[in-house]
């Protein structure tokens, strides 16, 4: 999935060009996608869970593949593995729009998911080996390689659905971390996922004028699901693939804010004895938003946060040693003042409940 021109310089620019297409192309197509999908009648509709007061259009995911598809093709070789990426995006988008215009159980999703991941794995993007700190590279077996590489693109593709659940926020998000695999993709000499995670930054970044709050359309699962997949794929191919001592450590910090939402949820429904699967309030966006926060600064304080994290990965990849040490402190103190603030008020409201 390599882009021909492989200095840095080169494919920065054309990873530039990509992003603003991806960008203008979302941001043209999405108000007739909203039209599209009041048409069909598939609304998302207010309820006790939810924080909109109005139906909402869904399937703004088919924006987002549209601007997706159209650079992809333009801009990166049509090998084997970008196959894989464009088969198994089709197909995700595919199983996501269906439930947006019919909402589908768990095993559906999860079906389309694994079908999706699987593509990935056929046409030979896999997880074979990783970096470690004073470790160095681990190799896996294709025994292993197979199974690990499915759990983490269906993981991603999970972690993003699970955080769609306010105006704005996981556009915001991917945009972010998208932005930031670019950058470190195109610097391991992987112009190929480089480029692609531009362009996944400029469909998202293109969709947020229209899903900032107050939002006039919601990407449904089939944008969720969509940019889980594609930046599943350029973590295997472009971050996780490289011979660069923190290549595992820097997904896991410029994704660590949702994956910590996702583990946070599973914990918390496992205690409370509820299906993994069933939704509830639960997640940080929720907390900030009963805590007294508008849904624009509980987004926006959460964009704050993703955004540390990512400047700390790139911070391990560009920057001295001490900068890197002194960005580690703050993100650590700022994500435990977070925990604690969401967690102690939590105890607070319990408290007050009892004296009432």
């Amino acid at each position: 999935m390599d882009f021909i021109e492989t200095p840095i310089v080169g494919t920065t620019k054309v990873a530039i060009i990509a992003f603003a297409m991806a960008a203008f192309i979302v941001f043209i197509v999405t108000p007739s996608v909203g039209s599209i999908a009041r048409f069909m009648g598939a609304m998302d509709e207010p309820n006790a869970r939810k924080i909109h007061e109005d139906p909402i259009p869904r399937l703004g995911g088919l924006a987002i593949f549209f601007g997706f598809i159209i650079p992809a093709l333009l801009f990166l070789q049509l090998t084997d593995q970008m196959k894989g990426v464009l088969v198994g995006a089709s197909i995700i988008t595919l199983f996501g729009a269906v439930d947006d215009f019919r909402p589908t159980g768990p095993l559906v999703k999860f079906t389309g998911q694994f079908i999706a991941a699987g593509c990935l794995v056929y046409y030979g993007m896999r997880i074979d080996y990783f970096s470690l700190p004073y470790i160095g590279t681990v190799n896996l077996a294709v025994a292993l390689a197979i199974p690990l590489t499915l759990i983490w693109v269906v993981a991603l593709i999970n972690i993003v659905n699970f955080i769609d659940g306010m105006d704005g926020l996981a556009a915001g998000v991917c945009t972010i971390a998208a932005g930031t695999f670019a950058v470190i993709a195109i610097s391991l000499g992987r112009p190929g996922a480089g480029i692609l995670a531009a362009v996944l930054a400029g469909t998202t970044l293109g969709f947020l004028r229209h899903n900032f709050y107050p939002a006039s359309i919601f990407m449904g699962d089939s944008g969720s699901m969509l940019l889980g997949f594609i930046l599943a794929a350029v973590t295997v191919h472009g971050v996780l693939k490289s011979v660069a001592a923190v290549t595992l450590v820097i997904p896991l910090l410029i994704l660590g804010v949702p994956i910590f939402d996702l583990s946070f949820a599973i914990m918390r429904r496992v205690k409370n004895h509820r299906s993994i699967f069933r939704p509830d309030r639960g997640h940080l966006h929720h907390r900030l938003f009963n805590i007294g926060f508008s849904q624009r600064k509980a987004v926006l304080i959460l964009y704050a946060w993703c955004t540390l994290m990512s400047s700390l990965a790139l911070s391990m990849r560009f920057a001295p040693g001490f900068v890197t040490v002194i960005l580690a402190c703050v993100a650590i103190a700022v994500s435990l003042y977070l925990v604690y603030l969401l967690e102690i008020l939590k105890i607070r409201t319990r408290r007050s409940a009892r004296l009432r």
